[in-house]
Protein backbone atom coordinates (compact mmCIF):
# COMPACT_ATOMS: atom_id res chain seq x y z
CA UNK A 1 0.00 0.00 0.00
CA UNK A 2 1.06 3.59 -1.03
CA UNK A 3 1.55 5.59 2.61
CA UNK A 4 -0.02 8.81 2.34
CA UNK A 5 1.17 12.12 1.08
CA UNK A 6 3.28 14.21 3.82
CA UNK A 7 1.12 16.58 5.15
CA UNK A 8 2.32 20.71 5.66
CA UNK A 9 2.39 22.04 8.57
CA UNK A 10 -1.11 22.61 10.43
CA UNK A 11 -1.83 26.52 10.67
CA UNK A 12 -2.43 27.58 14.51
CA UNK A 13 -6.47 27.26 15.08
CA UNK A 14 -7.87 30.90 16.42
CA UNK A 15 -7.79 30.95 20.59
CA UNK A 16 -11.11 29.43 22.29
CA UNK A 17 -13.14 31.89 23.26
CA UNK A 18 -13.27 33.39 27.06
CA UNK A 19 -16.58 32.25 28.59
CA UNK A 20 -19.74 34.50 27.98
CA UNK A 21 -22.41 34.59 30.63
CA UNK A 22 -25.97 33.36 29.63
CA UNK A 23 -27.40 36.40 31.34
CA UNK A 24 -25.65 38.75 28.40
CA UNK A 25 -27.25 36.73 25.64
CA UNK A 26 -30.57 37.66 23.35
CA UNK A 27 -33.89 36.06 24.50
CA UNK A 28 -35.56 36.35 21.09
CA UNK A 29 -34.11 35.85 17.58
CA UNK A 30 -35.52 39.19 16.99
CA UNK A 31 -32.96 40.69 19.78
CA UNK A 32 -30.01 38.85 18.27
CA UNK A 33 -30.78 40.15 14.66
CA UNK A 34 -31.34 43.63 15.82
CA UNK A 35 -28.11 43.08 18.46
CA UNK A 36 -25.38 41.59 15.57
CA UNK A 37 -26.48 44.43 13.31
CA UNK A 38 -25.40 46.68 16.50
CA UNK A 39 -22.47 45.44 16.79
CA UNK A 40 -21.07 43.80 14.40
CA UNK A 41 -22.53 45.96 11.10
CA UNK A 42 -19.80 45.91 8.89
CA UNK A 43 -18.32 42.27 9.36
CA UNK A 44 -19.52 38.70 7.23
CA UNK A 45 -22.15 37.13 8.44
CA UNK A 46 -23.17 34.56 6.10
CA UNK A 47 -21.53 33.19 3.08
CA UNK A 48 -23.16 30.86 0.42
CA UNK A 49 -20.59 29.67 -1.04
CA UNK A 50 -22.24 27.89 -4.36
CA UNK A 51 -24.17 31.95 -5.34
CA UNK A 52 -20.84 33.99 -4.10
CA UNK A 53 -23.27 35.75 -2.11
CA UNK A 54 -22.05 37.18 1.29
CA UNK A 55 -24.28 38.86 3.59
CA UNK A 56 -23.11 40.93 6.48
CA UNK A 57 -24.80 41.43 9.55
CA UNK A 58 -26.04 44.54 8.69
CA UNK A 59 -27.41 43.42 5.73
CA UNK A 60 -29.12 40.57 7.38
CA UNK A 61 -31.09 42.89 9.65
CA UNK A 62 -32.12 45.13 6.70
CA UNK A 63 -33.30 42.45 4.45
CA UNK A 64 -35.01 40.36 7.21
CA UNK A 65 -37.09 43.67 8.50
CA UNK A 66 -38.11 44.36 4.39
CA UNK A 67 -39.25 40.70 4.19
CA UNK A 68 -41.13 40.74 7.40
CA UNK A 69 -42.63 43.52 6.16
CA UNK A 70 -43.28 41.67 2.52
CA UNK A 71 -44.87 38.70 4.92
CA UNK A 72 -47.03 41.12 6.70
CA UNK A 73 -48.80 42.87 3.77
CA UNK A 74 -49.08 39.59 2.47
CA UNK A 75 -51.58 38.49 5.66
CA UNK A 76 -49.05 37.02 7.88
CA UNK A 77 -49.73 37.90 12.31
CA UNK A 78 -48.34 37.19 15.17
CA UNK A 79 -49.40 33.36 15.83
CA UNK A 80 -49.83 32.03 12.09
CA UNK A 81 -47.40 29.59 10.75
CA UNK A 82 -45.68 29.98 7.05
CA UNK A 83 -44.69 26.92 5.29
CA UNK A 84 -40.88 27.30 3.60
CA UNK A 85 -40.05 25.51 0.45
CA UNK A 86 -36.56 26.24 -0.40
CA UNK A 87 -33.22 24.91 -0.71
CA UNK A 88 -29.86 26.81 0.53
CA UNK A 89 -30.14 30.33 -0.53
CA UNK A 90 -30.24 33.46 1.46
CA UNK A 91 -33.93 33.52 1.34
CA UNK A 92 -34.80 30.73 3.36
CA UNK A 93 -33.11 31.73 7.09
CA UNK A 94 -34.02 35.43 5.51
CA UNK A 95 -37.83 34.54 6.21
CA UNK A 96 -36.66 32.57 9.16
CA UNK A 97 -35.76 35.51 10.76
CA UNK A 98 -38.73 37.86 9.32
CA UNK A 99 -40.93 35.34 10.68
CA UNK A 100 -39.33 35.94 14.02
CA UNK A 101 -39.70 38.86 14.17
CA UNK A 102 -43.29 39.30 13.31
CA UNK A 103 -44.45 36.72 15.99
CA UNK A 104 -45.48 34.10 13.54
CA UNK A 105 -43.81 30.65 12.72
CA UNK A 106 -41.69 29.24 9.95
CA UNK A 107 -43.12 25.46 9.05
CA UNK A 108 -39.93 24.18 7.23
CA UNK A 109 -40.54 21.56 4.02
CA UNK A 110 -38.20 19.37 3.26
CA UNK A 111 -37.56 20.05 -0.88
CA UNK A 112 -37.46 16.16 -1.61
CA UNK A 113 -40.76 16.17 -0.17
CA UNK A 114 -44.13 15.31 -2.57
CA UNK A 115 -47.71 15.74 -2.61
CA UNK A 116 -48.31 13.10 0.26
CA UNK A 117 -45.33 13.96 2.87
CA UNK A 118 -45.60 17.79 1.74
CA UNK A 119 -49.59 17.81 2.38
CA UNK A 120 -49.69 16.76 5.88
CA UNK A 121 -46.97 19.69 6.74
CA UNK A 122 -49.12 22.45 5.38
CA UNK A 123 -52.74 20.88 6.64
CA UNK A 124 -51.68 19.64 9.70
CA UNK A 125 -49.79 23.19 10.47
CA UNK A 126 -52.39 24.80 9.31
CA UNK A 127 -50.13 26.90 7.07
CA UNK A 128 -51.89 29.33 4.61
CA UNK A 129 -48.70 30.69 3.05
CA UNK A 130 -45.99 29.46 1.32
CA UNK A 131 -42.54 30.72 0.35
CA UNK A 132 -40.59 29.27 -2.54
CA UNK A 133 -39.10 29.73 -5.60
CA UNK A 134 -40.65 28.73 -9.08
CA UNK A 135 -38.70 25.57 -8.83
CA UNK A 136 -41.50 24.16 -6.84
CA UNK A 137 -44.37 25.24 -8.75
CA UNK A 138 -45.69 22.28 -9.48
CA UNK A 139 -45.46 20.89 -5.94
CA UNK A 140 -46.82 24.45 -5.05
CA UNK A 141 -49.90 24.15 -6.83
CA UNK A 142 -50.86 20.94 -5.30
CA UNK A 143 -51.01 22.40 -1.77
CA UNK A 144 -53.76 24.21 0.12
CA UNK A 145 -51.67 27.49 0.32
CA UNK A 146 -50.79 30.57 -1.22
CA UNK A 147 -47.61 30.71 -2.98
CA UNK A 148 -45.06 33.64 -2.40
CA UNK A 149 -42.21 33.61 -4.94
CA UNK A 150 -38.76 35.17 -3.82
CA UNK A 151 -38.36 36.23 -7.47
CA UNK A 152 -41.23 38.14 -7.47
CA UNK A 153 -40.63 40.22 -4.38
CA UNK A 154 -41.57 44.31 -3.98
CA UNK A 155 -38.60 46.45 -3.55
CA UNK A 156 -40.37 47.68 -0.80
CA UNK A 157 -42.29 47.05 2.11
CA UNK A 158 -43.42 48.67 5.49
CA UNK A 159 -41.14 47.81 8.79
CA UNK A 160 -42.32 45.17 12.07
CA UNK A 161 -42.71 45.99 14.65
CA UNK A 162 -40.47 43.60 16.66
CA UNK A 163 -43.12 42.93 19.49
CA UNK A 164 -41.94 39.15 20.30
CA UNK A 165 -41.33 37.62 23.55
CA UNK A 166 -38.95 34.57 24.08
CA UNK A 167 -42.05 31.98 24.71
CA UNK A 168 -43.60 33.14 21.43
CA UNK A 169 -43.67 30.07 18.55
CA UNK A 170 -41.24 30.59 15.72
CA UNK A 171 -40.54 27.63 14.55
CA UNK A 172 -43.67 24.22 13.79
CA UNK A 173 -40.66 21.21 12.85
CA UNK A 174 -41.65 17.94 11.61
CA UNK A 175 -39.77 15.47 13.11
CA UNK A 176 -41.13 11.69 11.76
CA UNK A 177 -43.10 10.27 14.55
CA UNK A 178 -42.43 6.75 16.01
CA UNK A 179 -46.61 5.63 15.63
CA UNK A 180 -47.54 7.12 13.08
CA UNK A 181 -47.34 10.56 10.63
CA UNK A 182 -44.34 13.26 11.63
CA UNK A 183 -45.50 15.33 14.15
CA UNK A 184 -44.58 19.45 14.61
CA UNK A 185 -42.24 20.17 16.98
CA UNK A 186 -43.45 23.57 18.79
CA UNK A 187 -40.14 25.44 19.32
CA UNK A 188 -40.12 29.07 20.97
CA UNK A 189 -37.56 31.96 21.18
CA UNK A 190 -36.49 30.44 24.19
CA UNK A 191 -35.44 27.04 22.72
CA UNK A 192 -33.21 29.01 20.25
CA UNK A 193 -31.72 30.72 22.29
CA UNK A 194 -30.72 28.26 24.97
CA UNK A 195 -29.37 25.90 22.25
CA UNK A 196 -27.64 28.53 20.37
CA UNK A 197 -26.82 30.30 22.93
CA UNK A 198 -24.91 27.02 25.10
CA UNK A 199 -22.79 26.93 22.01
CA UNK A 200 -21.50 30.61 22.98
CA UNK A 201 -21.46 30.39 26.84
CA UNK A 202 -19.94 26.52 26.75
CA UNK A 203 -18.08 24.30 24.87
CA UNK A 204 -17.26 25.11 22.10
CA UNK A 205 -17.61 28.74 23.24
CA UNK A 206 -18.14 30.19 19.77
CA UNK A 207 -16.86 33.57 19.10
CA UNK A 208 -16.50 36.80 16.71
CA UNK A 209 -13.06 34.85 15.66
CA UNK A 210 -14.64 31.72 14.34
CA UNK A 211 -16.04 30.52 10.99
CA UNK A 212 -18.71 28.37 11.18
CA UNK A 213 -19.82 25.49 7.85
CA UNK A 214 -23.06 23.93 7.48
CA UNK A 215 -23.40 21.83 4.59
CA UNK A 216 -26.88 20.24 5.47
CA UNK A 217 -30.47 21.45 3.86
CA UNK A 218 -31.93 24.32 5.34
CA UNK A 219 -35.01 22.24 6.15
CA UNK A 220 -33.13 20.58 9.04
CA UNK A 221 -32.65 22.42 12.64
CA UNK A 222 -28.97 22.01 12.42
CA UNK A 223 -28.72 25.17 9.60
CA UNK A 224 -31.13 26.33 11.71
CA UNK A 225 -28.96 26.51 14.85
CA UNK A 226 -25.99 27.63 13.13
CA UNK A 227 -27.63 31.01 11.71
CA UNK A 228 -29.01 31.51 15.40
CA UNK A 229 -24.99 30.89 17.00
CA UNK A 230 -23.88 32.83 14.27
CA UNK A 231 -25.74 35.82 15.79
CA UNK A 232 -25.16 35.45 18.99
CA UNK A 233 -21.53 34.61 18.50
CA UNK A 234 -20.55 37.19 15.60
CA UNK A 235 -19.18 34.28 14.18
CA UNK A 236 -19.26 33.95 10.26
CA UNK A 237 -21.59 31.30 8.98
CA UNK A 238 -20.63 29.71 5.53
CA UNK A 239 -23.34 27.96 3.99
CA UNK A 240 -22.53 25.02 1.42
CA UNK A 241 -25.13 24.13 -1.08
CA UNK A 242 -25.07 20.35 0.37
CA UNK A 243 -22.74 18.05 0.99
CA UNK A 244 -20.19 16.92 -1.60
CA UNK A 245 -17.27 14.52 -0.32
CA UNK A 246 -14.84 15.09 -2.55
CA UNK A 247 -14.65 18.92 -1.97
CA UNK A 248 -15.95 19.24 1.81
CA UNK A 249 -12.60 20.01 3.25
CA UNK A 250 -11.21 22.04 0.29
CA UNK A 251 -14.00 24.34 1.25
CA UNK A 252 -13.02 23.77 4.95
CA UNK A 253 -9.41 25.09 3.75
CA UNK A 254 -10.90 27.79 1.43
CA UNK A 255 -12.73 29.60 3.55
CA UNK A 256 -10.38 29.27 6.99
CA UNK A 257 -13.46 27.38 8.57
CA UNK A 258 -12.41 26.87 12.56
CA UNK A 259 -15.70 24.47 13.66
CA UNK A 260 -18.47 22.60 12.06
CA UNK A 261 -21.12 20.20 12.86
CA UNK A 262 -22.14 17.03 10.95
CA UNK A 263 -23.73 13.45 11.26
CA UNK A 264 -23.01 9.98 11.60
CA UNK A 265 -22.62 9.30 7.96
CA UNK A 266 -20.20 11.81 6.86
CA UNK A 267 -17.46 11.29 8.63
CA UNK A 268 -17.55 7.85 7.04
CA UNK A 269 -17.65 8.96 3.94
CA UNK A 270 -15.11 11.39 4.09
CA UNK A 271 -12.55 8.67 5.48
CA UNK A 272 -13.21 7.04 2.10
CA UNK A 273 -11.61 9.97 0.01
CA UNK A 274 -8.33 9.46 -1.34
CA UNK A 275 -5.38 11.39 0.87
CA UNK A 276 -4.45 14.94 0.26
CA UNK A 277 -1.50 16.11 0.94
CA UNK A 278 -3.12 19.18 2.34
CA UNK A 279 -5.68 17.00 4.80
CA UNK A 280 -4.09 18.62 7.83
CA UNK A 281 -3.57 22.44 6.17
CA UNK A 282 -6.39 23.89 8.12
CA UNK A 283 -8.05 25.82 10.97
CA UNK A 284 -10.45 23.59 12.60
CA UNK A 285 -10.50 24.00 16.35
CA UNK A 286 -13.39 21.74 16.98
CA UNK A 287 -15.76 19.43 15.35
CA UNK A 288 -18.63 18.46 17.02
CA UNK A 289 -20.88 15.43 15.67
CA UNK A 290 -23.62 12.91 16.49
CA UNK A 291 -22.92 9.34 16.02
CA UNK A 292 -19.49 9.48 15.08
CA UNK A 293 -18.75 5.48 14.81
CA UNK A 294 -16.60 4.43 17.36
CA UNK A 295 -14.48 2.45 15.46
CA UNK A 296 -13.41 5.45 13.08
CA UNK A 297 -13.01 7.87 15.67
CA UNK A 298 -9.32 7.40 16.11
CA UNK A 299 -8.53 7.54 12.70
CA UNK A 300 -10.61 10.66 12.00
CA UNK A 301 -8.38 12.80 14.56
CA UNK A 302 -5.51 11.14 13.09
CA UNK A 303 -6.31 11.80 9.21
CA UNK A 304 -7.19 15.25 9.96
CA UNK A 305 -5.47 16.12 13.45
CA UNK A 306 -8.67 17.97 14.48
CA UNK A 307 -10.36 16.99 18.00
CA UNK A 308 -13.85 15.51 17.24
CA UNK A 309 -16.53 15.92 19.74
CA UNK A 310 -19.89 14.03 20.25
CA UNK A 311 -22.72 15.66 20.82
CA UNK A 312 -26.63 14.48 21.21
CA UNK A 313 -29.65 16.71 20.73
CA UNK A 314 -33.18 16.13 18.90
CA UNK A 315 -35.87 18.26 17.82
CA UNK A 316 -37.27 17.80 20.59
CA UNK A 317 -35.43 18.83 22.99
CA UNK A 318 -32.31 21.02 21.36
CA UNK A 319 -29.44 20.70 22.83
CA UNK A 320 -28.74 17.98 25.50
CA UNK A 321 -25.70 16.18 26.17
CA UNK A 322 -21.80 17.12 24.53
CA UNK A 323 -17.98 15.81 25.11
CA UNK A 324 -16.41 18.87 26.04
CA UNK A 325 -12.20 18.91 26.35
CA UNK A 326 -12.14 17.47 29.48
CA UNK A 327 -13.72 14.31 28.70
CA UNK A 328 -12.46 14.15 25.20
CA UNK A 329 -9.30 11.63 25.95
CA UNK A 330 -11.59 9.18 27.80
CA UNK A 331 -14.50 9.65 25.71
CA UNK A 332 -12.46 8.66 22.24
CA UNK A 333 -13.82 5.26 20.43
CA UNK A 334 -16.29 4.46 23.27
CA UNK A 335 -19.63 5.75 22.11
CA UNK A 336 -19.84 8.35 24.87
CA UNK A 337 -22.23 10.95 24.34
CA UNK A 338 -20.95 13.16 27.07
CA UNK A 339 -22.54 14.74 30.14
CA UNK A 340 -25.49 16.86 30.01
CA UNK A 341 -25.30 20.70 29.74
CA UNK A 342 -25.89 23.06 32.49
CA UNK A 343 -29.67 23.70 31.24
CA UNK A 344 -30.56 19.69 30.84
CA UNK A 345 -30.99 17.10 34.01
CA UNK A 346 -30.72 13.67 32.59
CA UNK A 347 -32.90 10.45 33.88
CA UNK A 348 -32.14 6.59 32.64
CA UNK A 349 -35.33 4.92 33.27
CA UNK A 350 -37.08 0.96 33.05
CA UNK A 351 -39.63 -0.15 30.96
CA UNK A 352 -41.72 0.97 34.35
CA UNK A 353 -39.53 4.34 34.74
CA UNK A 354 -38.07 3.55 37.44
CA UNK A 355 -33.97 4.99 37.29
CA UNK A 356 -31.74 2.42 37.00
CA UNK A 357 -28.35 1.86 38.91
CA UNK A 358 -25.33 3.47 36.90
CA UNK A 359 -23.64 1.03 34.59
CA UNK A 360 -27.26 -0.09 33.85
CA UNK A 361 -28.86 0.05 30.27
CA UNK A 362 -32.24 2.23 30.08
CA UNK A 363 -34.08 4.55 28.44
CA UNK A 364 -32.93 8.36 28.23
CA UNK A 365 -35.34 10.93 29.73
CA UNK A 366 -34.45 14.96 29.51
CA UNK A 367 -35.97 17.22 31.66
CA UNK A 368 -35.03 21.47 31.74
CA UNK A 369 -35.14 24.83 30.09
CA UNK A 370 -35.41 25.21 26.28
CA UNK A 371 -37.46 22.28 25.64
CA UNK A 372 -40.44 22.46 22.84
CA UNK A 373 -43.49 23.26 23.67
CA UNK A 374 -45.16 19.86 23.02
CA UNK A 375 -46.73 18.52 19.68
CA UNK A 376 -49.15 20.39 17.53
CA UNK A 377 -52.30 19.25 18.01
CA UNK A 378 -51.13 16.08 20.33
CA UNK A 379 -51.50 15.48 23.63
CA UNK A 380 -48.80 16.82 26.15
CA UNK A 381 -45.85 14.16 25.96
CA UNK A 382 -43.75 15.24 28.91
CA UNK A 383 -44.16 13.06 31.53
CA UNK A 384 -43.78 15.49 35.08
CA UNK A 385 -41.69 17.57 33.25
CA UNK A 386 -39.81 14.53 31.65
CA UNK A 387 -39.32 13.34 28.16
CA UNK A 388 -38.62 10.07 26.86
CA UNK A 389 -36.67 9.90 24.24
CA UNK A 390 -36.91 6.43 23.21
CA UNK A 391 -32.62 6.42 23.34
CA UNK A 392 -31.21 3.45 25.07
CA UNK A 393 -28.31 5.07 27.07
CA UNK A 394 -26.24 3.59 30.51
CA UNK A 395 -24.44 6.11 32.79
CA UNK A 396 -20.86 5.50 34.19
CA UNK A 397 -20.12 6.36 37.94
CA UNK A 398 -18.10 9.79 36.57
CA UNK A 399 -21.62 10.91 35.19
CA UNK A 400 -20.57 10.36 31.40
CA UNK A 401 -23.62 9.01 29.39
CA UNK A 402 -23.14 6.30 26.48
CA UNK A 403 -25.51 5.08 23.56
CA UNK A 404 -26.57 2.12 23.56
CA UNK A 405 -29.53 1.46 20.73
CA UNK A 406 -32.91 2.72 20.57
CA UNK A 407 -36.85 1.74 21.42
CA UNK A 408 -37.86 3.34 18.21
CA UNK A 409 -39.86 2.62 15.58
CA UNK A 410 -37.40 4.49 13.65
CA UNK A 411 -35.40 3.96 10.35
CA UNK A 412 -32.31 6.04 10.22
CA UNK A 413 -30.52 5.91 6.45
CA UNK A 414 -28.17 8.75 5.49
CA UNK A 415 -28.90 11.23 8.63
CA UNK A 416 -32.77 11.11 7.64
CA UNK A 417 -35.24 9.80 10.48
CA UNK A 418 -37.47 7.92 8.83
CA UNK A 419 -40.98 6.83 10.30
CA UNK A 420 -41.80 3.12 9.44
CA UNK A 421 -45.53 4.23 10.39
CA UNK A 422 -45.53 6.61 7.22
CA UNK A 423 -44.16 4.26 4.41
CA UNK A 424 -47.04 2.10 5.94
CA UNK A 425 -49.62 4.06 5.65
CA UNK A 426 -48.64 4.80 1.66
CA UNK A 427 -48.41 1.35 0.83
CA UNK A 428 -51.44 0.51 2.94
CA UNK A 429 -53.45 3.08 0.02
CA UNK A 430 -52.13 0.83 -3.11
CA UNK A 431 -54.51 -1.76 -4.09
CA UNK A 432 -52.81 -4.48 -4.22
CA UNK A 433 -51.39 -4.46 -0.59
CA UNK A 434 -53.55 -6.05 2.51
CA UNK A 435 -50.79 -5.84 4.68
CA UNK A 436 -47.48 -4.38 5.43
CA UNK A 437 -44.72 -3.29 7.35
CA UNK A 438 -41.29 -1.53 7.38
CA UNK A 439 -38.29 -2.72 9.23
CA UNK A 440 -34.35 -1.54 9.22
CA UNK A 441 -31.88 -3.07 7.25
CA UNK A 442 -28.49 -3.02 8.69
CA UNK A 443 -26.31 -0.47 5.81
CA UNK A 444 -22.41 -0.44 5.79
CA UNK A 445 -22.31 3.43 3.89
CA UNK A 446 -25.81 4.60 5.04
CA UNK A 447 -26.49 3.46 8.22
CA UNK A 448 -29.87 1.76 7.74
CA UNK A 449 -31.90 0.88 4.63
CA UNK A 450 -35.75 0.49 4.47
CA UNK A 451 -37.29 -2.95 3.80
CA UNK A 452 -40.77 -3.65 3.21
CA UNK A 453 -42.54 -7.03 4.30
CA UNK A 454 -45.99 -6.99 2.06
CA UNK A 455 -48.89 -9.14 1.95
CA UNK A 456 -50.46 -8.94 -1.50
CA UNK A 457 -54.26 -9.22 -1.34
CA UNK A 458 -53.95 -12.00 -4.34
CA UNK A 459 -50.86 -12.34 -7.14
CA UNK A 460 -47.65 -11.07 -5.98
CA UNK A 461 -47.68 -7.62 -7.16
CA UNK A 462 -44.15 -6.27 -8.96
CA UNK A 463 -41.79 -4.74 -6.57
CA UNK A 464 -40.33 -2.11 -9.22
CA UNK A 465 -44.48 -0.97 -9.40
CA UNK A 466 -44.47 -0.78 -5.69
CA UNK A 467 -41.60 1.26 -5.25
CA UNK A 468 -42.72 3.88 -8.17
CA UNK A 469 -45.81 3.93 -5.90
CA UNK A 470 -43.67 5.06 -2.88
CA UNK A 471 -41.63 7.37 -4.95
CA UNK A 472 -44.92 9.29 -6.25
CA UNK A 473 -45.93 10.48 -2.62
CA UNK A 474 -42.54 10.17 -0.69
CA UNK A 475 -39.40 11.84 -0.81
CA UNK A 476 -37.00 9.31 -2.27
CA UNK A 477 -35.04 8.19 0.63
CA UNK A 478 -38.02 6.73 2.44
CA UNK A 479 -38.71 4.50 -0.29
CA UNK A 480 -38.27 1.03 0.63
CA UNK A 481 -35.11 -0.70 -0.64
CA UNK A 482 -35.96 -3.97 -0.08
CA UNK A 483 -38.94 -5.62 -0.74
CA UNK A 484 -40.19 -9.20 0.67
CA UNK A 485 -43.43 -10.99 0.32
CA UNK A 486 -45.65 -12.71 2.70
CA UNK A 487 -48.79 -14.70 2.78
CA UNK A 488 -49.27 -13.53 6.46
CA UNK A 489 -46.98 -11.72 9.08
CA UNK A 490 -46.82 -12.37 12.68
CA UNK A 491 -49.37 -10.49 15.03
CA UNK A 492 -49.57 -9.43 18.72
CA UNK A 493 -52.81 -10.06 20.32
CA UNK A 494 -54.24 -6.60 19.60
CA UNK A 495 -53.76 -7.23 16.04
CA UNK A 496 -50.50 -5.43 14.99
CA UNK A 497 -47.69 -6.56 12.98
CA UNK A 498 -44.73 -7.77 15.81
CA UNK A 499 -42.06 -6.36 14.07
CA UNK A 500 -40.13 -8.49 15.84
CA UNK A 501 -40.22 -11.92 14.42
CA UNK A 502 -39.53 -9.87 11.30
CA UNK A 503 -36.08 -10.85 9.67
CA UNK A 504 -33.98 -7.61 9.06
CA UNK A 505 -32.06 -8.97 6.50
CA UNK A 506 -31.55 -8.71 2.58
CA UNK A 507 -31.66 -12.52 2.24
CA UNK A 508 -34.72 -13.51 0.06
CA UNK A 509 -35.76 -10.01 -1.00
CA UNK A 510 -35.61 -7.95 -4.03
CA UNK A 511 -33.40 -5.15 -4.00
CA UNK A 512 -34.37 -2.04 -6.40
CA UNK A 513 -31.84 -0.28 -6.77
CA UNK A 514 -29.60 -2.84 -7.79
CA UNK A 515 -32.54 -5.05 -9.37
CA UNK A 516 -31.84 -8.23 -8.48
CA UNK A 517 -33.53 -10.61 -5.64
CA UNK A 518 -31.01 -11.36 -2.95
Amino acid sequence: MTPPPTSPAQPTPPPTPPPVSPAALPGTLAEAVRGSAARWPDRTAWVFDALGESLTFADVERRSAHLAGVLAARGARPGDRVAVLLRNVPEFPLTWLALARLGAAMVPINVNYRSHDAGHLVRDSGARLLVTTGEFTDLAGLLPVDPIFVEDLPAAAPAPLDDVRPDDLVNVQYTSGTTGRPKGCMLSHRYWAELAGSLVTSFPRLGPGDVMLTCQPFHYIDPQWNVAAALLSGARLVVLDRFHPSSFWAKVREHEVTYFYCLGLMPTVLLRMPPDPLDRAHRVRAIQCSAIPPALHAALEERWGAPWYEAFGMTETGADLRVSEEDHDAALGTGCIGRPLPHREVKIVDAEGKPVPPGETGELALRGSGLMRGYLGLPDPFRDGWFHTGDLVRQDAEGRVYYMGRLKDMIRRSGENISAAEVEEVLHQHPEVRVAAVVPVADELRGEEVKAYVVPRAAEPDPEELARFCAERLAYFKVPRYWQFRTQLPMTASERVSKGGLPRERAGAYDSVDKVWR
